[in-house]
């Protein structure tokens, strides 16, 4: 047990350290390079970039994740629709669930508006970025997890989900993040594969980013971007797990090890 608790600090503190080395090491060049300290959105979108590329090849280098085309050779079509359709169906809902929990400090929110309304960033939000933390905490944390720590699996997947969380570092997403680790840690559980959760965290991303883009005011709540109508909102989260619940039912069905 103590190895699996010092494998998964290791897992966590070298995602951290590649992060905040990654983010310093670029805001000093730029500012080197160019005399410019400001933080914009392009030398975020850098960050992230390089953040991510380099997290999934010392992950990969490392052995620490185990990758693998079988899943893929299956063809598992159906399934990534599925697995789409389910982020769809997640975001009304847990935004609704959110706002009815005591409001959280949004720590990272300038950043996130810098980034999401960025041109040039949708490669690393929409695709980097899912790729780089699927590898780190469904192909190395969790698997570690399930591997190692022989107990219902639903307690591994809960971690794994809780420290998917806390890396946020940013309060107000937090109860976002863990709901999605718990349905993405399930998903790496019945095919001991990241391709389903990928596509999730792909179109989750994708679709906060379309949003971010397209409304005036994102992160307004529920209510307000419907109307001012609670009826309305109401009716949105219904519609919305009318989405969602035959979308998981639909993954308990198709997830498997291939």
């Amino acid at each position: 047990m103590k190895k699996t608790v010092f494998d998964i600090v290791a897992y966590v503190m070298v995602f951290l350290a590649i992060q905040s080395g990654v983010y310093y090491s670029v805001l000093e060049l730029w500012r080197v390079c160019s005399g410019k300290s400001d933080i914009s959105s392009l030398k975020l979108t850098v960050c992230m970039t390089v953040f991510s590329l380099l997290t999934i090849g010392v992950f990969w280098a490392a052995r620490w994740f185990r990758g693998s085309r079988r899943y893929l050779q299956s063809r598992p079509w159906f399934t990534a629709f599925w697995c789409g359709m389910a982020a769809v169906g997640a975001l009304i809902p847990s935004q609704w669930l959110q706002e009815q929990l005591p409001a959280l400090p949004n720590w990272a929110e300038d950043a996130l508006g810098k980034i999401l309304t960025d041109q040039y960033s949708y490669m690393a939000v929409g695709l980097l970025v899912p790729i780089a933390e699927e590898v780190v905490f469904r192909g190395a944390v969790l698997r570690t997890l399930l591997e190692r720590w022989r107990v219902n699996h639903w307690w591994p997947i809960a971690v794994s989900a809780l420290l998917f969380a806390l890396v946020h570092g940013n309060p107000a997403q937090m109860p976002h993040a863990f709901l999605a680790g718990l349905l993405l840690g399930w998903m790496f559980y019945r095919t001991g594969s990241i391709v389903p959760g990928v596509v999730f965290h792909w179109v989750n991303n994708s679709v906060a980013y379309v949003l971010c883009n397209l409304l005036p005011a994102p992160d307004a709540p529920l209510v307000t971007l419907f109307g001012g109508s609670e009826r309305h909102v109401h009716l949105a989260v219904i519609f919305s797990m009318c989405i969602l619940l035959p979308s998981i039912y639909q993954l308990s069905l198709r997830l498997k090890r291939e």
